[in-house]
């Protein structure tokens, strides 16, 4: 379908497309096995003013938009969901910032994240507080003109390679989920270290790492925002990258479906090419289909973030639950398609399956988006 994207979204898309062929294809196989960090292809990343996207033009950005954000990391994801997570977290990490900092807070880190001199990283999941966001442990404690953090954050995107992080913490537990606070944290801030490299099941040239706070002292013009506005900002952070989760998801479907298509031109079976097959046209078919309503979705959300919607929250959820489902239901019918091949790593769609699965839990599970959805019906009805 025709989107009808303006020159300079064509232009990023088109850049971002070859930097994804060109540059992190050829290392993809290996950085996936091996689970390397991609730091040369940040380097890339950087020099292309990639960064810069993520940030509006006051803050020496290129951009800020939503819907350019969603045409260039679908770019990406359409090669390497996990490559592309050190763009695409450091966006995540950026949010509380330019949401809901002070003018001096974005002054001050928005231009360093928009150069790529620092990636960022998004600190709010803890052991015992993933879906229930407002259940978070980790403590920060006024003292003076400082506040003292203690606590764990765990699977942090960027954990450990990031050099800003948003981290959330409860300035006070006898208001629940209204006792959170959020502190802009600089790596190297004494107390403030690193738990192990996890070994996932995909998106493995991504780190993710636990975050640890031990009388971690942070000055208290790093919070952002006022005591007890943690979790609200948290939550406008959900609704404004949300869809970007929908944008990885319909980038690794659609990389998927190409694989799937070309395969099934390919192979032959009983004399004659797969793809003359009335049952796998029809996977062929479906796939293309659930991928195009995905990125209709993801689009007209991203779109009508930009335009100034005031409550966007349903929508949101809508693009993140429903494309992210349609990546794990596209790229395991691809597996289905190459078949045997599909199921072994020198073919890129059983990766494109194990980097799907993550999609529908990280930044709210796909339940919790339904509930979200529901609930907004059921004030609108």
């Amino acid at each position: 379908m025709d989107y009808f994207l303006t020159e300079d979204q064509i232009e990023m898309r088109d850049l971002a497309r070859r930097i994804a062929i060109e540059k992190m294809q050829p290392l993809s196989e290996k950085y996936d096995e091996e689970g390397i960090f991609p730091w040369d292809i940040v380097e890339v990343m950087k020099q292309s003013d990639f960064f810069a996207i993520l940030i509006p033009e006051e803050y020496d950005g290129i951009s800020g938009k939503v819907m350019d954000l969603a045409v260039v990391t679908e770019e990406l994801c359409a090669v390497d969901a996990g490559i592309a997570l050190a763009f695409g977290a450091t966006g995540l990490g950026m949010y509380p910032i330019l949401i809901s900092g002070s003018e001096e807070q974005k002054q001050k880190y928005l231009p360093i994240i928009a150069s790529g001199e620092q990636l960022c990283a998004f600190a709010l999941t803890e052991a015992n507080a993933g879906s229930d966001a407002g259940g978070i442990e980790t403590t920060a404690r006024k003292e003076g003109d400082n506040y003292v953090l203690n606590g764990t954050k765990q699977w942090i995107t960027n954990g450990g390679e990031a050099g800003i992080y948003t981290v959330f913490a409860m300035t006070d537990k006898t208001k629940g989920a209204r006792g959170a606070s959020c502190f802009i944290v600089e790596k190297g801030t004494p107390g403030f270290s690193f738990g192990k490299k996890e070994n996932k099941m995909g998106i493995r040239a991504s780190a993710t790492r636990e975050l640890i706070f031990e009388d971690c002292v942070v000055p208290a013009e790093n919070m952002i925002g006022r005591e007890g506005t943690g979790f609200l900002t948290a939550m406008k952070v959900f609704d404004k990258s949300r869809p970007m989760v929908g944008a990885q998801a319909v980038g690794i479907a659609r990389g998927a479906l190409e694989v799937a298509v070309k395969y099934s031109k390919e192979r032959h079976q009983f004399g004659k090419p797969i793809s003359s097959f009335q049952g796998v046209q029809y996977m062929l078919a479906d796939m293309a289909t659930q991928v195009e309503a995905a990125r209709a979705l993801v689009y007209q959300t991203a779109r009508m973030v930009d335009a100034g919607a005031k409550n966007y929250s349903k929508e949101s959820a809508m693009c993140k639950y429903f494309a992210s489902d349609v990546a794990m239901k596209v790229t395991t019918d691809a597996v289905q398609v190459l078949g045997g091949y599909g199921y072994m790593k020198e073919y890129p769609v059983e990766k494109m399956m194990r980097d799907a699965k993550i999609l529908q839990i990280y930044e709210g599970t796909n339940q919790i988006q339904r509930g979200i959805v529901a609930a907004q019906l059921l004030k609108e009805f």
